[in-house]
Formats: structure tokens, sequence, C-alpha cells
């Protein structure tokens, strides 16, 4: 098996005001780094368009309609203050659920070790009924639905990253105790949630929120001590990354300082947990990072250790 490289040029339609750092170069730095020869074993596969019933698994009929029903046929609608959609949005958007359904059903049928979603918009700030933080869907949520659904998977396990609290994967798994979420994020950070004291419905949320300044040392003590010995307990069948690479030193929107060093080790952790728990498998979902060159770093780093690890 391999790793399986998941993404579709639509996703470089989704634009938002100028200046906004959620910007197509963003993938498209990605793309290049990903084309280097040390990335050739790669299996690149197109996304298909998501379909309403993988969205319907996170999010309910009348907000998949409220998103559909904003999609301009011209110019930009502003959701909030942070996240637009102009004419090419939607299907962006569809193309990151329907990467994770793929990435899902490549590694669950044992076609693929595991699978790198490169796909933008995001998704770990999309709550139930809300769009926010430039996401619309919940594309992690929607992965892990959809192997519970589609694959026979019984428990699944979320790690995020990201600098930023997934607010929003908290918000759709809350009282669903087959999923367990755990987030680390800086804190004071948008969008404020994430406290150590909000734990779910079931005692299934994990939140580590670091102070400004911390470097990666934190991140990987708190996979350690924390984080995998709470996947252990849980004992999921996938587990799925939200794989947001903001926390870097050069990112503009945060004050925390990891380097790609940093997520290449916090990867090798969490896959060695897989291999542990779940046959190895791995869905990973491309989240935030907003300096272009050091985003391009460290998904190399963090698709390098997948590609490592699916051999």
């Amino acid at each position: 098996m391999a790793t399986a490289l998941i993404t579709h040029k639509d996703c470089l339609g989704h634009e938002n005001l100028p200046g906004h750092p959620e910007r197509p170069e963003r993938l498209e730095a990605i793309l290049a780094r990903l084309d280097a020869p040390e990335f050739s074993e790669l299996r690149r596969f197109e996304a298909p368009l998501g379909t309403d019933e993988l969205v319907l698994l996170a999010h309910p009929k009348t907000y998949l309609d409220s998103i559909k029903a904003s999609a301009p046929a011209r110019g930009l609608v502003s959701l909030d203050q942070d996240t637009q959609m102009n004419p090419g949005s939607l299907a962006a958007a569809m193309r990151g659920v329907g990467a994770i359904a793929l990435a899902v059903d490549l590694v669950c049928g044992g076609d693929a070790r595991n699978a790198f979603s490169a796909v933008r918009p995001p998704g770990h700030h999309a709550e139930r009924q809300r769009a926010m933080g430039f996401c619309l869907f919940g594309n992690a949520v929607i992965g892990a639905r959809h192997a519970m659904t589609s694959h026979g998977v019984g428990k699944v396990a979320i790690v995020d990253f990201d600098v930023h609290h997934g607010n929003g994967t908290q918000d759709l798994v809350w009282d669903d105790e087959r999923v367990f979420f755990a987030s680390t994020h800086q804190m004071p950070l948008y969008p404020g949630t994430g406290h150590s004291s909000e734990i779910g419905a079931f005692g299934n949320i994990l939140n580590v929120p670091f102070a400004p300044g911390f470097d990666g040392k934190s991140l990987i003590n708190a996979l350690k001590t924390r984080i995998l010995p709470a996947i252990r307990e849980h004992r999921p069948d996938l587990l799925i990354i939200s794989a947001g690479f903001d926390a870097h030193r050069d990112d503009p929107l945060a004050n925390l300082n990891f380097n790609e060093d940093d997520f290449a080790e916090a990867t090798r952790q969490l896959c060695s947990v897989a291999d542990e728990l779940c046959n190895g498998r791995v869905v990973s979902t491309l989240e935030g990072g907003y300096d272009l060159d050091a985003l391009a770093e460290s998904v190399a780093a963090h698709v390098g250790v997948l590609m490592e690890n699916g051999k």
C-alpha cells in the first residue's frame, strides 16, 4: 500500500476578499512542493464532488440549503466577517467533502495505507448550522461519519493541531460518543473556545490550549502524555488528522513557534498510535497555514512521514 494524495483544481476557484489570508495561492504552494521528485510515489487522485448525503452526515438540510442559496452567480457574498463565497466556492467546498470521503474509502478499503486531502476551504470551524472562520462544511467529521456508515467503522479519533481551536468539529461531535476529538491550539486566540473544561457530553473531547510563545516541544509533550493515552483508551478503528500548519513560527495569524520538524514528529507519533490501534489507517485533511513557504514545507514534512508509514 501507499499514501494517497487527493485534490482538485476546483479548490483553487474559491476566493475571499482581496488580501484575505485563505487564498488560492495556499493550495498552489502545497501542490508545487508535492511535485518534487521525493513525492513521486504518491498515488494521486482527483477529488469527486461530494454529495448532499455526505454533507448531511454532519449538517442539517436547512444549513446545506442555506449554503447553496448563498452561493452567488457573481461577486462575493459574506457569510460572516471572515468567511465569503464567490461563484467557485460551493464547488470547492463540495470537492473537499468528496476528497475526505474518497480518502476514507481508499484507506478503509485497503487501497491505501493513509491519505492526505489537499483541499480548501478548510473545515474545522464550521459548526452544525453556522459557517465561520473561513469554513463551510465540517470535512473531518463528515469523513468520520462516512467511515462509520459506509465501512463499518465503530469508533474514530480526530486530532486537530491547527493553531486555532476546532470549534466546529467540537460542536459536531459533542454528543457523539463514537468520536473522540482532541485539539491543541493557542489560547487566547480566535474563536475563543477550546478551554480544557470543554469535554463533551461523554468525556469524548480533550482540549489542550497553549499560551502564546510555546514551541513544538509542547505539542509533542501533549501528544505523548495526554492525547495518545486518551486515544488508546478510546480504541478507534480510524484516525483522522485535521492538519493545520498555522502554529508555525512564521505564520502571520498566531504566536506559536512550531517548525516543520515538529509537525513531522507529531505525524510520526500519530501514525505510531494508528499502527497500534487502527491497522495504520490515517486520513489527514488540510486546515490552516497562511505563510506560503512555511505551509508548503510543513505539508511536505507531514506527507513525507505519511509516506514513510505507508510503505
